[in-house]
């Protein structure tokens, strides 16, 4: 199992000023990156965000600097929110990511969490299904193949024109991300796409119909390799379990009560993330043998070939970021490698599930449900 990190690149104001730090953020953002390659952690995703509360709004450029100071670590996004963007720039920027990085590229397609991209780059949120099925159908052509010839509604038409650079991979791997929409789950089997399920609350067995779903859409597509599922989930790693519960609580439920108001759901309380941190709740918090039982115990439900922590960020200090990242690579994943029987070797993991995205014809969330 490939086991990685993935973030938001939370922004918390400072208390004196009132102010957020981007520049300081995205500095311990990159060191945040490079630890996890350190410890031989399998991929790293950076999320993309139009809000005051998100420091990225264009992961590849994040993950292009983290390339040059990383060694074998996959890097990917944790959504692009192509539905918003344009598919050319999208491919381009990270084929130059697959260069720069020696073929670690990979994108994690997604219609996003939140709305903010569609004013902000002219779009209409009445399209929201639409500019996705159609933007993610450019982006699998634009791999496919140097020159290309499409027209759609979205954008204007392309009429036999290369597109460049080509990235190191003969496949630059796409993921699709998902929340819970089972036609969502059927769309990324039946093209054969590996699929990032975000599971950020209630109780994880409930989505293993939608990895069902998944696998058999690919089967009756006639993709005759296993196409790899990823479980992303909140997540912080502690030397204790009860320091790691103290430490996640204020900021998870300043951001999740951030996102109730605007959404009008139910606040998160102590006692409802107390639930989910036990071994049936959604969040993965806790020392680090906790950690590795919560995973196995998901791998029983989906079989997944991949698990992304989203580290827990927005108010916590950096040194506990980098305390659980060093945690998650030197005692949680080397454990969860050897109950599954892959050994310590991380690259070796990552190197099978690749391999069997790119027999499905891809390869590769929060992120946003697609």
């Amino acid at each position: 199992m490939q086991i990685g990190v993935y973030t938001f690149g939370d922004l918390a104001p400072d208390p004196a000023t009132g102010r957020a730090d981007h520049a300081g953020r995205i500095r311990e953002l990159l060191e945040e990156i490079v630890l996890a390659d350190e410890v031989g952690l399998d991929v790293f995703g950076v999320g993309e965000h139009h809000r005051p509360d998100f420091v990225v709004s264009a992961p590849a450029v994040v993950l292009a600097a983290a390339a040059t100071r990383t060694k074998r670590i996959r890097l990917t996004s944790a959504v692009s929110v192509i539905s918003s963007d344009d598919p050319v720039r999208v491919f381009q920027e990270f084929a130059t990511l697959d260069l720069i990085s020696g073929g670690r590229a990979e994108v994690m397609a997604g219609r996003g969490s939140f709305i903010e991209s569609f004013p902000l780059f002219g779009y209409d949120l009445r399209d929201y299904d639409a500019l996705f099925e159609e933007k993610l159908d450019l982006l699998l052509r634009l791999r496919a193949s140097e020159r290309i010839t499409w027209q759609g509604r979205s954008r204007a038409p392309i009429d036999d024109r290369g597109v460049y650079p080509r990235p190191v991979q003969d496949t630059l791997p796409v993921w699709v991300a998902v929340g819970g929409t089972p036609a969502s789950a059927v769309r990324a089997g039946s093209l054969g796409l590996p699929m990032a399920v975000a599971i950020i609350g209630g109780l994880p067995e409930r989505f293993a119909p939608l990895v069902e779903l998944h696998r058999d859409a690919a089967r009756a597509a006639g993709h005759a390799s296993p196409v790899p599922v990823s479980i992303n989930s909140h997540g912080l790693v502690g030397d204790t379990s009860q320091q790691a519960a103290d430490d996640a609580f204020p900021p998870l439920a300043a951001m999740m009560n951030r996102i109730a108001r605007e959404r009008g759901f139910a606040p998160m309380d102590r006692a409802a993330f107390d639930a989910s941190r036990t071994l049936r709740g959604a969040d993965f918090v806790g020392s680090p043998r906790e950690i590795v039982d919560k995973i196995l115990f998901q791998h029983s439900l989906f079989g997944h070939d991949r698990f992304l922590l989203q580290m827990i960020g927005g108010g916590m200090a950096h040194a506990k970021v980098m305390r659980s990242i060093e945690l998650l690579g030197t005692e949680v994943a080397p454990a969860v490698r050897r109950a599954l029987g892959a050994g310590d070797g991380g690259a070796a993991g990552a190197g099978d599930v690749t391999a069997a995205g790119d027999a499905a014809g891809a390869e590769g969330k929060g992120a946003g449900d697609a």
